[in-house]
Parts: C-alpha cells; sequence; structure tokens
C-alpha cells in the first residue's frame, strides 16, 4: 500500500530493537487486511522513554508495541492501564485512543497459546522460570491463571522476582517461589516446564545459554525459550540434545501480536499460517 497523507503509523519502542521481526508480521497484516498504516521501530534508551511516549500523542501515532526494557517504566506514562495488565505489571501494547494512551500486555497470552496449540496441558504443572523482567511478569501470572501448581522463578537478583512471586501468591491458588540460586541438574526433577524469558541467546548474545549446557536428563520436560531471533537458540539445542520437546520464541512472537493487532484494529486474523513462512523465510 502506498503512503500519503492519510498513513497511519504504529510502531515499537525498545533498545536495542534492530532484530525485531515484528515490523514483517504487521506490515504484512496491515496490508492483508487494507489499512492505510505502517509499523516501524524507535530504537529508544531508557532515559528517553517518557519523552518517547509523550511523543505518540503529539504525533498522533496510532499504537506501539513497548519491548526490552522498557515493559515496566513504561506504566507511569500512560493514562489507563488494563486490569491485567496492572496485575502483570508490565505493559507490551499500546492503544492511542483519540489522545488517550492505553497499556496491556499480550505477552502472557501469547505464550499460553503457543503451548497450547502444540497440545501441551498446564494445569497442575510445575514450571521453573529464568529471568524476572517484564516478560517473566507476563508469562508467570498467565500461567497462574490457567492452573499451574507452582513456579519457581530464578533470577540474578531477588528483588524484581520478589514482587512478582508476592502478586501470584496473594491473587492465585499457585505457589510460587524464587532464588538467585544457579540451575543445577537436580532443580529439574520436580520440573515439567522450564521457561527462558532473559534475552540471553538473542541476537549478539547468540553464543550464550541461560542454563549450563553440560546438563543431561531424562525427564521429559517441555522446554521454552521466548527469544525468536535467532531461530534455534542455545536454549533450544541444549533442550533438543536431551531429547526434550520445545516451543520456539516465534510461537509467542505470532500469537502476542496477533492479539495486539486486534487491540488496535478490532480485527481477528487466521494468518498465523502465513505468518510463520514468511518469518522462517527472512
Amino acid at each position: 500500500m502506498d503512503i500519503n497523507a492519510k498513513t497511519n503509523i504504529i510502531c515499537l519502542i525498545g533498545n536495542p530493537i534492530e532484530h525485531s521481526l515484528s515490523p514483517n508480521i504487521h506490515n504484512y497484516l496491515l496490508n492483508k487486511h487494507s489499512i492505510n498504516a505502517k509499523y516501524v521501530c524507535f530504537d529508544v534508551e531508557k532515559n528517553n522513554i517518557n519523552r518517547a511516549i509523550q511523543g505518540i500523542k503529539a504525533l498522533g501515532i496510532k499504537g506501539a508495541n513497548i519491548t526490552i526494557p522498557h515493559k515496566v517504566e513504561v506504566m507511569k506514562f500512560l493514562d489507563e492501564v488494563d486490569k491485567n495488565a496492572e496485575l502483570i505489571g508490565a505493559v507490551n501494547t499500546i492503544k492511542n485512543k483519540d489522545g488517550k494512551l492505553i497499556g496491556y500486555n499480550t505477552d502472557g497470552i501469547g505464550f499460553v497459546k503457543s503451548i497450547l496449540d502444540k497440545g501441551h496441558e498446564l494445569k497442575d504443572k510445575k514450571v521453573l522460570i529464568i529471568g524476572a523482567g517484564g516478560a517473566c511478569r507476563s508469562i508467570a501470572i498467565e500461567l497462574a491463571d490457567n492452573g499451574v501448581s507452582s513456579i519457581d522463578i530464578r533470577n540474578r537478583s531477588i528483588q524484581n522476582a520478589s514482587i512478582i512471586v508476592e502478586t501470584i501468591n496473594n491473587n492465585f491458588k499457585t505457589k510460587a517461589s524464587c532464588s538467585i540460586k544457579k540451575i543445577e541438574k537436580d532443580d529439574l526433577k520436580n520440573v515439567d516446564i522450564i521457561i527462558n524469558t532473559t534475552p540471553i541467546g538473542m541476537d549478539k548474545d547468540k553464543a550464550s545459554c541461560p542454563i549450563d549446557e553440560k546438563i543431561q536428563i531424562d525427564k521429559a520436560i517441555l522446554v521454552c525459550d521466548i527469544v525468536y531471533n535467532p531461530h534455534e537458540t542455545k536454549f533450544i539445542s541444549w533442550a533438543k540434545n536431551n531429547n526434550l520437546n520445545v516451543v520456539y520464541g516465534i510461537d509467542m512472537l505470532i500469537n502476542q501480536a496477533i492479539h495486539g493487532f486486534y487491540i488496535w484494529t478490532g480485527i481477528n486474523v487466521s494468518e498465523k499460517g502465513d505468518i510463520e513462512k514468511i518469518l522462517k523465510g527472512i
């Protein structure tokens, strides 16, 4: 679709953003549904996030995605936050509704759908999550809402993890705990699902793995990585070397994007298979 004086803008705000595949997804959907808009990326430093959000209003940008490291900080600059996103404590999607900026979170929704789409169950499962940032908040809340029995969060610092644990224990039946302890083989004996919610393994850090790759296990654990670029992260490779089932980051990316597209446009799309083919070809 040609750009003209009526073309609207939807954007991604984060740092870094050069790895993002979101423009490929949303520009495909905007074109497919004949919407006169373009999706672009803005690399915004942490100390500029307030001005960037005000820029959405000033420029009449119709909507935005928020990614690392702004998902939590951005909340204080919005006019309204969806109840679910407020409980999660992080926002990854903004809708500009007549100059009023409303924050939502589609990360956890997209992640849960990715697991269910693969035929796996969540109820009564024991989960280990690596990282305690905005993505962890969203995923942990949605997992608790879907009835997992326990969530153990491992992070380099305890503060953020403790806040997530407290939120879960105060609002759900799921038992949550956290630790700065490094993951060892014995920690995986009573785990059904392990999830990497950190940027470890992404882009410039693609040679790194959030777990000791020497660990060998024979239990049927489901391994999930939210990193989608590269597609085959070191974490996913470790899982495959141990003959474990995996859920790729691309699945969460597509599902959360589709829900975000619905928030901006009101359109329920069914092109997930087409999007996946496009992204795998990049």
